[in-house]
């Protein structure tokens, strides 16, 4: 037997947004698979209909026009008489060797993050990690164990760390600053954007001592050998070297609040008198309202025992108690939060 629900007694309620949450991943595949097979680089330079597409990126015929409209209407390319073009997001970000090319990030994700929110029922049930992961949020994994893994992982970064550095070089006066430290700074890509951008700072990248050949080659394919340096060692055990500026990305959202504290405890002595600290993470608003930070958040959560993000409140408290002056606190690349403190002059 079966029942019609009476529309009197129907929600009044729409079930739009609910459908379209329940489906989200699946434009995210979308764009990881048309990045995967090369379809932005294959329009790079002339448009081209459904079958030339088709023959230029290897796809069967029978996916094609629903892929491709898909990606019309996901904002990604542009349909004119039936011929695809990239659209001018696509064109400026996903095209392989432009230089402001974001593919290798969009590739990091679809590697690292499916498999971990697919145990998110289990992790909110046992509050274990799922990932465990302590040195970049679930990203780095054994890739370290793999020198060719662990090149193309940070290729990936770099892509994302080029348009930060852009940002950072713009958003400080470095003009009053001769030298800075970036914190976990990984093969060194965010400390060269901004040397190449302010030509007489020198920086020092501190992270783990497994990371110094990949930061050697790195920087030294670059040219910045002279600018550039490297000290490998632990944040919580081993000297920060003494810099005017400390840049903290992706830090303190690794652990726990006493951690932080303590971290930034480090940071103070090593910013010289009237230096600056620079802290950006996907900081959750202070009325914990903004889902896309709140997911960051979680996925924290999922992929380190202690970590997770925090509020710019709460990020300016530690700062403060660290001894840390009051500073600015900027939006960042629509995604982050900027936070900025100052040390007194002696």
């Amino acid at each position: 037997m079966t029942t019609t629900e009476d529309p009197q007694t129907a929600p009044a309620v729409d079930p739009g947004p609910l459908i379209r949450l329940t489906i989200a991943d699946c434009a995210a595949k979308v764009l990881h698979s048309a990045v995967t097979l090369g379809v932005f680089g294959a329009l790079a330079g002339s448009p081209a209909d459904a079958a030339e597409l088709a023959r230029r990126t290897g796809t069967h015929h029978r996916m094609v026009p629903d892929f491709l409209d898909a990606l019309v209407g996901l904002g990604l390319l542009e349909r004119t008489e039936g011929r695809y073009r990239n659209s001018p997001l696509a064109q400026a970000y996903l095209v392989p060797e432009s230089p402001s090319y974001l593919g290798g990030f969009v590739e990091l994700t679809n590697e690292t993050l499916y498999g971990t929110w697919g145990r998110l029922t289990e992790a909110l049930r046992s509050g274990e990690p799922q990932h465990l992961d302590p040195d970049k949020g679930g990203f780095v994994g054994d890739r370290h164990k793999d020198p060719a893994k662990m090149k193309r992982f940070l290729a990936g970064l770099d892509a994302y760390s080029d348009r930060m550095g852009a940002e950072l070089a713009r958003r400080l006066d470095w003009g009053r600053h001769s030298s800075f430290v970036d914190l976990g700074g990984a093969r060194g890509n965010l400390a060269a954007v901004l040397v190449r951008a302010h030509a007489h700072l020198r920086a020092t990248c501190f992270d783990l001592e497994r990371t110094r050949p990949l930061f050697t080659e790195h920087i030294g394919g670059l040219g910045l050998a002279d600018r550039v340096a490297f000290a490998g060692g632990d944040f919580f055990t081993d000297p920060i070297p003494p810099a005017d500026v400390v840049i903290l990305g992706h830090i303190l959202h690794g652990f726990d609040a006493a951690r932080r504290r303590e971290l930034l405890g480090r940071v103070f002595e090593a910013v010289r008198p009237g230096g600056t600290v620079l802290v950006y993470d996907r900081m959750i608003d202070d009325d914990r309202s903004d889902p896309e930070r709140l997911l960051s958040s979680l996925h924290m959560r999922l992929v380190s025992p202690d970590g997770s993000e925090y509020r710019v409140a709460d990020c300016r408290a530690w700062l403060r108690g660290a001894g840390f002056t009051d500073g600015d606190t900027q939006p960042l690349l629509g995604t982050h939060t900027l936070v900025t403190a100052h040390k007194e002059a002696a």
